[in-house]
Protein backbone atom coordinates (compact mmCIF):
# COMPACT_ATOMS: atom_id res chain seq x y z
CA UNK A 1 0.00 0.00 0.00
CA UNK A 2 1.29 3.48 -0.85
CA UNK A 3 -0.12 6.79 0.30
CA UNK A 4 0.45 10.18 -1.23
CA UNK A 5 1.69 12.74 1.29
CA UNK A 6 2.68 16.36 1.04
CA UNK A 7 6.24 15.26 0.25
CA UNK A 8 5.32 12.78 -2.45
CA UNK A 9 4.93 9.02 -2.25
CA UNK A 10 4.96 7.40 1.20
CA UNK A 11 6.08 3.79 1.06
CA UNK A 12 4.66 1.21 3.45
CA UNK A 13 7.10 0.53 6.29
CA UNK A 14 8.82 3.88 5.83
CA UNK A 15 9.32 6.46 8.57
CA UNK A 16 6.71 8.69 6.88
CA UNK A 17 4.21 5.82 6.89
CA UNK A 18 4.79 5.36 10.63
CA UNK A 19 4.23 9.09 11.21
CA UNK A 20 0.99 8.89 9.24
CA UNK A 21 -0.19 5.94 11.39
CA UNK A 22 0.71 7.88 14.54
CA UNK A 23 -1.24 10.93 13.35
CA UNK A 24 -4.29 8.80 12.52
CA UNK A 25 -4.10 7.09 15.92
CA UNK A 26 -3.75 10.45 17.68
CA UNK A 27 -6.75 11.83 15.81
CA UNK A 28 -8.91 8.89 16.93
CA UNK A 29 -7.71 9.26 20.53
CA UNK A 30 -8.02 13.08 20.45
CA UNK A 31 -4.32 13.31 21.33
CA UNK A 32 -2.58 16.21 19.66
CA UNK A 33 0.72 16.00 21.50
CA UNK A 34 3.46 15.56 18.90
CA UNK A 35 7.17 15.91 19.26
CA UNK A 36 9.10 17.75 16.59
CA UNK A 37 12.22 16.08 15.28
CA UNK A 38 15.59 17.63 16.15
CA UNK A 39 16.63 17.85 12.49
CA UNK A 40 13.43 19.75 11.62
CA UNK A 41 14.07 22.28 14.38
CA UNK A 42 17.65 22.68 13.18
CA UNK A 43 16.53 23.27 9.58
CA UNK A 44 14.08 25.97 10.61
CA UNK A 45 15.93 27.81 13.38
CA UNK A 46 19.06 28.37 11.28
CA UNK A 47 17.08 31.02 9.35
CA UNK A 48 16.54 33.05 12.55
CA UNK A 49 20.00 32.83 14.10
CA UNK A 50 20.63 36.60 13.97
CA UNK A 51 17.25 37.40 15.54
CA UNK A 52 17.92 35.06 18.50
CA UNK A 53 21.23 36.57 19.61
CA UNK A 54 20.96 37.93 23.18
CA UNK A 55 17.34 36.78 23.55
CA UNK A 56 15.43 34.86 26.20
CA UNK A 57 13.81 31.91 24.40
CA UNK A 58 10.75 30.34 26.01
CA UNK A 59 9.49 26.93 24.94
CA UNK A 60 6.19 26.80 26.82
CA UNK A 61 4.80 23.52 25.52
CA UNK A 62 7.89 21.36 25.88
CA UNK A 63 8.50 18.61 28.42
CA UNK A 64 12.31 18.57 28.61
CA UNK A 65 12.34 14.79 29.03
CA UNK A 66 11.14 14.48 25.43
CA UNK A 67 11.35 17.88 23.78
CA UNK A 68 13.83 18.28 21.00
CA UNK A 69 13.34 22.05 21.30
CA UNK A 70 14.96 21.85 24.76
CA UNK A 71 17.77 19.62 23.47
CA UNK A 72 18.40 21.75 20.39
CA UNK A 73 18.52 25.11 22.15
CA UNK A 74 20.62 23.79 25.02
CA UNK A 75 23.05 22.18 22.56
CA UNK A 76 23.30 25.36 20.45
CA UNK A 77 23.00 27.91 23.25
CA UNK A 78 26.43 29.48 22.72
CA UNK A 79 26.35 29.23 18.93
CA UNK A 80 22.99 31.05 18.84
CA UNK A 81 24.16 33.59 21.42
CA UNK A 82 21.11 33.09 23.64
CA UNK A 83 20.76 34.94 26.90
CA UNK A 84 18.48 32.37 28.56
CA UNK A 85 16.43 29.28 27.68
CA UNK A 86 13.25 28.46 29.60
CA UNK A 87 10.94 25.47 29.13
CA UNK A 88 7.64 24.59 30.75
CA UNK A 89 5.11 21.89 29.98
CA UNK A 90 1.60 20.76 30.82
CA UNK A 91 0.82 17.61 32.77
CA UNK A 92 -2.04 16.74 35.09
CA UNK A 93 -0.55 13.44 36.29
CA UNK A 94 2.85 14.45 37.61
CA UNK A 95 4.47 17.50 39.18
CA UNK A 96 5.58 20.03 36.61
CA UNK A 97 8.43 22.48 36.65
CA UNK A 98 10.27 25.02 34.60
CA UNK A 99 13.81 24.43 33.52
CA UNK A 100 16.04 27.28 32.66
CA UNK A 101 19.52 27.45 31.33
CA UNK A 102 21.92 30.37 31.04
CA UNK A 103 24.92 28.52 29.64
CA UNK A 104 27.63 26.46 31.28
CA UNK A 105 26.93 23.18 33.02
CA UNK A 106 24.08 24.09 35.38
CA UNK A 107 20.42 23.61 34.53
CA UNK A 108 18.00 25.12 37.02
CA UNK A 109 14.78 23.26 37.89
CA UNK A 110 12.01 25.20 39.63
CA UNK A 111 8.69 23.54 40.57
CA UNK A 112 5.52 25.16 39.25
CA UNK A 113 2.46 25.57 41.46
CA UNK A 114 0.00 24.71 38.72
CA UNK A 115 -0.09 22.15 35.92
CA UNK A 116 2.06 24.09 33.43
CA UNK A 117 -0.79 25.14 31.14
CA UNK A 118 0.51 27.92 28.89
CA UNK A 119 -2.61 29.92 29.83
CA UNK A 120 -1.94 29.78 33.58
CA UNK A 121 -0.94 32.93 35.47
CA UNK A 122 2.50 31.59 36.35
CA UNK A 123 3.27 30.60 32.75
CA UNK A 124 2.03 33.98 31.53
CA UNK A 125 4.45 35.65 33.96
CA UNK A 126 7.29 33.62 32.39
CA UNK A 127 5.98 34.57 28.94
CA UNK A 128 6.17 38.25 29.86
CA UNK A 129 9.87 37.81 30.73
CA UNK A 130 10.72 36.15 27.41
CA UNK A 131 11.71 37.71 24.11
CA UNK A 132 10.88 34.87 21.71
CA UNK A 133 8.59 31.84 22.02
CA UNK A 134 9.51 28.75 20.01
CA UNK A 135 7.56 25.47 20.20
CA UNK A 136 4.91 23.27 18.66
CA UNK A 137 1.75 23.99 20.64
CA UNK A 138 -1.11 21.49 20.91
CA UNK A 139 -2.93 21.61 17.59
CA UNK A 140 -6.34 21.74 19.30
CA UNK A 141 -5.34 24.92 21.13
CA UNK A 142 -3.50 26.58 18.24
CA UNK A 143 -5.90 29.52 17.82
CA UNK A 144 -5.88 30.33 21.54
CA UNK A 145 -2.13 29.90 21.63
CA UNK A 146 -1.45 32.36 18.80
CA UNK A 147 -4.00 34.81 20.23
CA UNK A 148 -2.10 34.81 23.52
CA UNK A 149 1.22 35.46 21.79
CA UNK A 150 -0.32 38.37 19.91
CA UNK A 151 -1.94 39.75 23.09
CA UNK A 152 1.45 39.86 24.81
CA UNK A 153 3.20 41.13 21.66
CA UNK A 154 5.67 38.22 21.53
CA UNK A 155 7.92 37.26 18.67
CA UNK A 156 7.43 33.60 17.94
CA UNK A 157 8.31 30.64 15.80
CA UNK A 158 5.74 27.89 16.10
CA UNK A 159 5.28 24.67 14.22
CA UNK A 160 1.67 23.78 13.59
CA UNK A 161 -0.68 21.98 11.31
CA UNK A 162 -0.50 23.36 7.77
CA UNK A 163 -4.29 23.80 7.85
CA UNK A 164 -3.85 26.44 10.57
CA UNK A 165 -3.18 29.07 7.90
CA UNK A 166 -6.81 28.66 6.81
CA UNK A 167 -8.18 29.57 10.28
CA UNK A 168 -9.70 33.00 9.91
CA UNK A 169 -7.76 34.35 12.91
CA UNK A 170 -4.44 33.10 11.54
CA UNK A 171 -5.22 34.07 7.96
CA UNK A 172 -5.96 37.66 9.06
CA UNK A 173 -2.55 37.83 10.79
CA UNK A 174 -0.85 36.61 7.63
CA UNK A 175 -2.81 39.06 5.52
CA UNK A 176 -1.67 41.94 7.79
CA UNK A 177 1.90 40.55 7.62
CA UNK A 178 1.94 40.03 11.37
Amino acid sequence: MNLIGSHGLIKEGSEDMEKNKNLSKAKKEKNDEFYTQYKDIEKEVIHYKDQLKGKVVYCNCDDPEFSNFWFYFKDHFVELGLKKLIVTFYDTNKPVYKLYYTGGILVYKVPLKGNGDFRSDECIEILKQSDVVITNPPFSKFRNYIAQLMEYDKKFLVIGNQNAITYKEIFMLLKKKE
